[in-house]
């Protein structure tokens, strides 16, 4: 079929592995490793973050490529998007945060958003307040009523956690729950500068709206 030697075919079986072969397969083995610890739930971005950990220099496109041949595939699937009312009549802050995902230190940026987590007693709201700088989710809280008092229990936690200096600036979506009368007096209080996504740019709020995806993906629809 191949149409090789008899004897070329026999020589081939007895040769030993070039070390390019070796290192093929021990790359191959770290990277079956990595995504069946993550319970089949890596793509090749995130495999290759916990091989540069171990101290394995690889690069994406190689991790990319041997996950294909291997055919190891992500097993998350696509959530279900919905959002926050931000028809209301309430005065909304400018989008001071610009879409700046860069913070000097922890305790400067704070991002926020709702989520929703269906259960099989109905749907369960998540607020999460993240740091910008370290990407930690500071303070959350979750409740069966998508309310202000949901968000503002989530800032009291953060705020009562991590105590931050005045000046931190606070960016949210339009939602009524943090445009209410309520929410600001407590931005007010704590001395935080309030910054609002634009209307309809879910871009604006991308890091903690990539947090709340990735916990359903991995966490909740599986």
């Amino acid at each position: 079929v191949f149409q090789v030697s008899r004897s070329g075919y026999y020589d081939w079986t007895r040769r030993k592995k070039n070390d390019r072969a070796k290192r093929r397969e021990k790359l191959e083995q770290q990277i079956r490793r990595v995504f069946l610890d993550s319970r089949r739930l890596y793509g090749s971005k995130k495999v290759l973050e916990a091989l540069k950990k171990e101290g394995v220099q690889v690069s994406e496109k190689t991790v990319a490529r041997t996950m294909k041949r291997l055919g190891l595939k992500s097993r998350t699937v696509k959530e279900y998007k919905a959002t926050t009312n931000s028809k209301h009549h309430l005065p909304v802050a400018e989008n001071v945060l610009n879409q700046t995902f860069t913070a000097n230190a922890p305790g400067k940026v704070w991002m926020t958003d709702i989520t929703y987590i269906p259960t099989d007693e109905g749907w369960l709201y998540l607020a999460s307040v993240m740091d910008l700088y370290t990407r930690k989710i500071v303070g959350f809280h979750m409740g069966e009523r998508m309310t202000k008092e949901l968000v503002i229990a989530a800032l009291d936690q953060a705020y009562n956690r991590q105590r931050p200096a005045p000046g931190l600036l606070h960016h949210s979506d339009r939602g009524s729950q943090y445009a209410s009368t309520e929410y600001q007096k407590r931005l007010e209080k704590y001395q935080m500068i309030g910054s609002m996504s634009r209307k309809g740019n879910c871009y604006d709020n991308a890091c903690i709206e990539s947090f709340h995806s990735v916990l359903k993906k991995e966490l909740v629809y599986l």
